[in-house]
C-alpha cells in the first residue's frame, strides 16, 4: 500500500493510503501543486469533477483548497 499527501489547504500533510494497483498512478505533487496555482482564483466554492479518479487525490486536494464539491 502506497500513499500520497494532500499538499495545500485545510488538509495540508494529510496523508492518504492508495492501493498498489497496476495502472494506477496518483498525480504527483508537483503536478498538483502547479494546476491548483492555475485554478486558485476560482476554487473557492467551485464543484469539481475529478473525472479519472483513481486515488481521488485530485478532489480531495480541491476541497481542501476550498470547493463545495468534488
Amino acid at each position: 500500500m502506497g500513499e500520497v499527501r494532500v499538499i495545500g489547504g485545510s488538509l495540508k500533510r494529510s496523508k492518504l493510503p492508495v492501493p498498489d494497483r497496476p495502472g494506477l498512478r496518483p498525480t504527483p505533487d508537483r503536478v498538483r501543486e502547479t494546476v491548483f496555482n492555475w485554478l486558485a482564483p476560482v476554487i473557492e466554492g467551485a464543484r469539481v469533477l475529478d473525472l479519472c479518479a483513481g486515488s481521488g487525490v485530485l478532489g480531495i486536494e480541491a476541497v481542501s483548497r476550498g470547493a463545495a464539491h468534488a
